[in-house]
């Protein structure tokens, strides 16, 4: 088949490679957003998907608004049979998506109909899922409620971030999203309506979601952390100012401290949660670049009864 492949961020970058590798299909375009300034000199960076079409020879398109005219013609000149995306991060008009006559079919980093949204992966972490997975499904209207091709699945390691646990989603769904390109091409894949119950969603997770609260108990604030790293980063308050939170690790035989307390020993630094501590292993204070937590208590001379969060 003809593609042409919408998506901008590094994780889409595998699902391209997987289509461009095929030997099935011809990937025709690439749709990316426009390019967004990155670095201490704000300048104008492509995206990774840009990026890697360029060096792949593909033609890239990078209209402000998939509804503006020109990019639409220039669509319809290419005549795609099917358009594939992974993470593009604009919402696509119906005169673009009657265009392709096998539609657009994203690939979703969820089981779906859970976890319907911006921020499936962070979500399913921090309500402490045990399983997730990823989905590709041919785009509608409506909020990822398309009817489902295929799914992958992946456990949650107990360790995991929402980038550990993304990359690997990654690189499981670019296998799927060749397999359901297939499928669509030789007919044999049908898309079945996402059932009507388990359905969640996973609006994007803003700084003010990624505030840590202590009264909680130890393990979801560990869900917290890990769910919100890397981006958009757990943080609490202390002296004033943003203290990140990069890993934390749950201490159920460390009891005693109220909420926000901290403990501070020759080489850990511990907090109370609204249950059992939590040991604070990686911080990152304002302005400074990512340390462990010992050297950075050593550094602000922590008071007793000092406490996080304001």
């Amino acid at each position: 088949m003809k593609l042409v492949f919408a998506g901008t961020p590094e994780v889409a970058v595998p699902a391209l490679d997987a289509l461009i590798a095929s030997g099935r299909h011809e990937v025709a375009a690439v749709v990316t957003r426009p390019d967004a300034p990155a670095g201490r000199g704000r300048r104008l960076v492509a995206s990774p998907v840009a990026q890697r079409a360029e060096e792949a020879g593909i033609e890239v398109l990078k209209p402000l608004k998939p509804r503006d005219p020109q990019f639409l013609a220039r669509l319809t000149e290419i005549a795609p049979d099917c358009c594939p995306v992974v993470a593009y991060g604009a919402l696509l008009p119906k005169a673009a998506l009657d265009i392709p006559a096998h539609g657009w079919v994203n690939l979703h980093f969820s089981l779906l109909p859970a976890w319907r949204g911006a921020a499936p992966v962070q979500h399913a972490l921090m309500a402490g899922d045990e399983i997730t997975g990823a989905s590709t499904f041919l785009i509608e209207e409506g909020l990822d409620s398309g009817p489902v091709y295929g799914t992958v699945t992946e456990r949650i390691r107990p360790t995991d971030t929402s980038g550990d646990l993304l990359t690997r989603l990654a690189f499981a769904g670019a296998g799927l999203l060749a397999a359901t390109m297939d499928g669509v091409e030789d007919g044999t894949l049908k898309a079945m309506p996402q059932p009507s119950d388990g359905i969640t969603l996973a609006p994007k997770i803003t700084v003010e979601n990624a505030q840590v609260d202590w009264a909680a108990p130890a393990l979801r604030i560990d869900r917290v952390v890990r769910g919100c790293t890397p981006a958009p980063g757990a943080w609490t308050a202390f002296r004033g100012e943003r203290l990140k939170l990069i890993q934390v690790r749950p201490v159920p035989e460390r009891t005693g401290l109220v909420a926000g307390q901290l403990a501070v020993g020759k080489n850990s630094v511990h907090v109370g949660t609204g249950s059992y501590a939590v040991e604070l292993l990686w911080v990152q204070a304002q302005g400074k670049k990512p340390m462990r937590a010992a050297d950075w208590a050593r550094g602000v001379r922590i008071a007793d009864g000092e406490r996080l969060g304001g």
